[in-house]
């Protein structure tokens, strides 16, 4: 059975050259031009992956990722921009997506992240540990994906959850960022480092008293990360 990909871009002829791509390489495409349809197509369609736009009519591209992720943590979302500024690569990331290619891409590039999104959802669908845990005034409960930190409800996605799992059962231990990559996102990724150090950033200004003086999540320069749960 095909793979179902869910293409959301309001430019006809990107539309119409990503959907004659990955029909191509194999995939089911459906292809629309608004947040509206997208939702309705996602509802009806049950995707495997969605590309998504973030610049489209109707409801934003960042709208209709935080929709599907209010209800579905599982299904891959690669975001679609054309803007640079960090920011806004931050914003998508916040709302549940899995990473973000910029226009303009190249079409290797595009088919090697939509593959290798696709292999993430088999192989890493969630972890079977999922036992609760804590460190300082943090307490996770990765079953249920709820959080608090000094009692209070912290909202955490799956890829956060993932990471601070990874990262509790490697404390004190200095990780590089292949090797995170490799066990959160999937040994065949194809992304950049960034994608990794913007989810980290997002989830210091979740879990540390101070963001830009983390104590739990340390930067290694040169080296990777560091994570130190009691202090």
């Amino acid at each position: 059975m095909k793979q179902k990909i869910l293409v959301v871009e309001d430019d006809p002829s990107i539309l119409t050259g990503l959907t004659d791509i990955l029909s191509n390489e194999g995939y089911e495409v459906f292809a629309v031009t608004q947040g509206d349809e997208a939702l309705d197509i996602y509802r009806q369609k049950k995707p495997d992956l969605i590309l998504l736009d973030i610049m489209i009519p109707q409801i934003s591209g960042y709208d209709v990722c935080k929709e599907i992720r209010r209800i579905d943590l599982a299904t891959p979302i690669l975001m679609l921009t054309a803007k640079s500024q960090e920011v806004d690569k931050v914003v998508g990331l916040e709302l549940g997506a899995d990473d973000y290619i910029v226009k303009p891409f190249g079409l290797k590039e595009l088919v090697a992240r939509v593959r290798a999104a696709l292999r993430r959802k088999v192989d890493k669908s969630f972890k079977k540990d999922d036992a609760p845990f804590s460190f300082a005034d943090i307490h996770i409960d990765p079953k249920t994906l709820a959080a608090t930190k000094k009692g209070r409800r912290i909202d955490l996605s799956l890829r956060e959850i993932q990471l601070l799992q990874f990262f509790f059962k490697h404390q004190g231990e200095v990780l590089d960022r292949f090797t995170i990559l490799d066990e959160i996102w999937g040994v065949k990724y194809e992304g950049t480092t960034r994608t990794l150090d913007q989810h980290i950033a997002k989830l210091r200004q979740k879990i540390e008293d101070k963001p830009s003086n983390p104590k739990y999540i340390l930067t290694i320069h040169g080296a990777g990360y560091k994570f130190v749960a009691k202090t």
